[in-house]
């Protein structure tokens, strides 16, 4: 019962933290350039990683239907295979996950120890907001680099199997053969489905580390306690949500 009070209490804290930040956005242009700081730190900083492991599931996406679609006689179709795994499920989800992982925990470390060592009550006694000023900057800004950085990491996914179906010589296909594979069944739609669900899930992510984040009470010990909250947290959301955004785009 006192885990789920818990838990209840984190929803609504974090309901309450959303309100209160985005009645907040007659003020955005004066954090603009906090937003685009936050963008820098989640976005930028976090494509090399996004890029070499989107780069390697493309790959090992095209050599796990190399070998199964070469039995059938189907291995043309590899592209397709590829191309849909990453824009409707893989690319949001590798990089939302990515995303909990480097910047949702980051996020929770930081607003964790403002709240520990008295920051953010600082912050109030001179009448700044923290949703303002910590909350409302980051949640625009994982609205911004999320689909960027998912898009890139779709392609970049994309250009693995490519380079997979070219070089392994028991799939031996041609890139041309391969892209159009890609387009003949992709379609915008299909793209749209899987940016919104980067979205959502960068959203919930960064909402999450930010509530864990300015909830932590205690000494420095429940710094890390919190972070290692706030990913797991995020973890499961970004599961259980992936299920329930699927069946709704599918129905």
């Amino acid at each position: 019962m006192k885990r789920l009070t818990s838990i209840l209490e984190g929803i609504g804290s974090a309901v309450l933290i959303t309100k209160r930040a985005f009645f907040m956005l007659p003020s955005a242009p004066r954090i603009i350039r906090r937003v685009v700081e936050q963008a820098f730190i989640g976005g930028y900083a976090s494509l090399p990683i996004v890029s070499v492991l989107c780069f390697f599931i493309g790959g090992v996406l095209a050599l796990q239907a190399g070998t199964s679609m070469q039995d059938i006689g189907t291995k043309e179709l590899i592209g397709t295979l590829v191309g849909e795994s990453l824009v409707r499920e893989l690319g949001p989800l590798i990089v939302a996950i990515l995303v909990a992982g480097r910047v949702g925990s980051a996020i929770t470390a930081e607003l964790a120890s403002m709240k520990v060592y008295n920051e953010v009550d600082a912050l109030v006694t001179m009448n700044i907001p923290p949703e303002r000023f910590l909350v409302l900057p980051r949640l625009l800004a994982v609205l911004l680099y999320m689909p960027v950085l998912t898009m890139i990491g779709i392609v970049v996914g994309w250009m693995g199997g490519a380079v997979v179906c070219k070089y392994v010589s028991f799939i031996n296909l041609a890139p041309e053969q391969y892209f159009q594979s890609l387009r003949q069944y992709l379609t915008a739609q299909k793209i749209f489905d899987g940016l919104l669900k980067a979205e959502v899930f960068g959203f919930c992510v960064v909402l999450i580390a930010c509530t864990i984040g300015l909830r932590t009470g205690g000494g420095p010990r429940e710094i890390g306690n919190s972070v290692t909250r706030s990913v797991v947290t995020s973890l499961i959301t970004i599961l259980v949500l992936d299920f329930f955004i699927t069946k709704a785009l599918i129905g």
